[in-house]
């Protein structure tokens, strides 16, 4: 398969920010379009329509499985990163005397629960540099919270060092899953929250939460309703469902399970094993090109995301998106941020590298 004739968007400009939201390829807009015909000329109030939604989320959670390495039972399906974080920290016995350790590279999506649950429970939140992670964790660490890959500077965690501790580990893999291979067995983490909208290329509103076998039954959800339950006909009594389908965020919606899948079946025709090499690969000969043009690029690791210093990141960002080159800043720090995807040519990166400015 061909892979960049799937993304129109590619006919138009350089697409370097599935770090935010990816390309959406042409098949995973016309299955979405499929399945909202069909409920606009249909109706969607229908037991088949009701069961088609919970097979096309059945289908998902095992594709996603896939990707981790698990159990299809093990699979949340959720609404973002966020939701995934939320539900752990919420979800575990947290309270005062308590600490969650996190680095200083971490997306607001993690620090804002994490300053919920020191608000309202008393946690102890401390914050260490991302690379000293492991050595800090001491005999009140209650959970390590932290990035599997940098949304800031593209830095890989030591995922080694952290599934030797003692406390429990959630891996924010928004810049993760999709990106690099994220199997959880090797990873050694308890909880693993990833995004749908990013590198997997879905629609806005899908997330995954991988939740380890013997950590399920010490989650409490944070939420509960009709698909939280077993037996609807007592849910007052709460009867959970088994495994993280408790976890899940709502009933699925058809539209956006067939965007996903159909998402998943482009990257998949690539072979993802292309599609984890090349990305990194890309984004490696990218930082090394733009070093030795002369720009400042923040310290990485093997990932897809590569970040250099502007003297106006904001502006820069715009004056490149005027060259068709679609890339982001980063608000609050000198970086502007290139997401390099298997779906990236060699030509977009020299273009991009002819056309930033040093900071």
């Amino acid at each position: 398969m061909d892979l960049r004739s799937q993304f129109p968007v590619l006919e138009r400009l350089a697409y370097l920010n599935a770090g935010s939201v990816g390309p959406v390829p042409r098949s995973a807009a016309d299955a979405a379009q499929a399945e909202l015909r069909d409920a606009l000329e249909n109706g969607r109030g229908a037991k088949a329509q009701f069961d088609r939604a919970l097979d096309l989320a059945d289908r998902l959670r095992v594709r996603i499985a896939g990707l981790f390495g698990c159990e299809a039972w093990e699979v949340a399906l959720t609404g973002a990163t966020t939701d995934g974080v939320n539900t752990v920290i919420s979800g575990l016995d947290l309270g005062r005397g308590d600490e969650v350790l996190t680095s200083d590279e971490e997306h607001p999506g993690m620090l804002a629960p994490l300053g919920l649950a020191r608000r309202r429970r008393g946690v102890t939140v401390r914050t260490v540099p991302f690379d000293e992670l492991a050595g800090e964790v001491g005999p009140h660490t209650r959970l390590v919270a932290c990035s599997h890959v940098s949304w800031l500077t593209g830095r890989v965690a030591d995922t080694a060092a952290l599934a030797a501790c003692a406390a429990p580990v959630l891996l924010d893999g928004a810049q993760g899953l999709g990106a690099v291979p994220a199997p959880v067995g090797e990873l050694g983490c308890d909880y693993y929250a990833a995004s749908g909208q990013k590198w997997l290329c879905g629609p806005i509103g899908t997330g995954y939460l991988y939740v380890r076998e013997d950590r399920v039954e010490q989650l409490s959800p944070i939420a509960a309703g009709y698909g939280t339950v077993s037996d609807p006909l007592r849910a007052l009594e709460l009867p959970l469902r088994e495994g993280a389908a408790r976890f899940d965020g709502g009933f699925p919606a058809a539209q956006s399970a067939a965007w996903a899948l159909a998402a998943l079946d482009v990257l998949e025709g690539a072979g993802i094993d292309f599609v984890h090499e090349r990305g990194p690969t890309l984004a490696g000969t990218l930082a090394d090109s733009l070093a030795a043009a002369g720009l400042n690029v923040a310290p990485r690791g093997r990932s897809t995301l590569v970040s250099w210093e502007a003297a106006d990141n904001a502006a820069e960002s715009e004056r490149l998106l005027g060259e068709r080159l679609l890339v982001r800043h980063l608000p609050g720090t000198p970086y502007v941020r290139a997401s390099v995807g298997a779906w990236t040519s060699e030509e977009e990166l020299e273009r991009l590298v002819g056309a930033a400015r040093p900071s």
